[in-house]
């Protein structure tokens, strides 16, 4: 009889001990998950700092957009800086004074397009430089880079693809046409030809929108060139550059 109580006060105490060794179990397991995430989450927020501080970094040492940027791009075509991203009003340039990107002012105030945005991510070709009697207007390369906004201040890989002459207040003002090489919907074109195949009426749209931003009879638009002339116009800037 006392044999089979001691026997049934032991499985009673082996069962509590069991349960009371998987609640541990468990309350261990919550304690090294809790710490786990805790740890990854911590992680992850060093590491979104450290990108933050580069991409910071990356812009604080461009002193100049328009002579610390090579102007043929890894991939051997162009890079273009952005000024103002696609479908914005406000006005941007770079400074030809500090080579940074600043704001137009005009009668004291910060400039805006008092047009529709504009229609495509508006830029600059760095160490380039094309006088107006070859045919520029003594500043570095304009370029029109088609496709989704891009930030101010990015530098792109593009292709030139062609060129739109125009005439801005009786002074030549050409703007080169390009598409990102890369992640853009415009990438598969190579050529102005392709371009004109591709999206029917898009030569029309920035011939309407170039002879009206500035208002009407501001702006008179030439007509267009191919990517042959663009690259014409791009290495006759290169080396005007280069040589002055």
């Amino acid at each position: 009889m006392i044999h089979s109580i001691t026997i049934k006060i032991n499985i009673i105490l082996f069962v509590y001990y069991f349960r009371i060794v998987r609640i541990m179990l468990e309350l261990f397991n919550d304690f090294i998950i809790s710490k786990m995430c805790k740890l990854v989450i911590s992680m992850m927020k060093i590491l979104l700092l450290l990108l933050l501080l580069f991409s910071c970094n990356s812009k604080q040492n461009i002193k100049s957009y328009i002579h610390d940027i090579e102007p043929v791009s890894i991939s051997g075509n162009s890079n273009a800086v952005i000024e103002i991203p696609a479908g914005t009003h406000d006005k941007f340039e770079v400074s030809k004074t500090n080579g940074q990107i600043v704001q137009d002012i005009e009668q004291g105030l910060p400039r805006k397009i008092k047009y529709l945005g504009y229609p495509g991510n508006y830029g600059m070709i760095p160490k380039t430089l094309l006088p107006i009697e070859d045919g520029g207007d003594g500043d570095p390369l304009d370029v029109l880079v088609l496709g989704e906004p891009l930030e101010k201040g990015s530098i792109v890989d593009v292709r030139l693809v062609g060129v739109l002459s125009m005439l801005d207040e009786g002074e030549i003002d050409d703007k080169l046409i390009a598409v990102r090489v890369k992640n853009s919907l415009f990438s598969k074109i190579n050529s102005f030809t392709d371009l004109e195949n591709e999206y029917h009426g898009l030569t029309d749209i920035l011939k309407i929108w170039f002879s009206n931003y500035k208002g009407s009879g501001e702006v008179i638009i030439n007509g267009f060139g191919d990517e042959k002339l663009a690259s014409e116009i791009f290495f006759k800037a290169r080396k005007y550059y280069l040589d002055n």
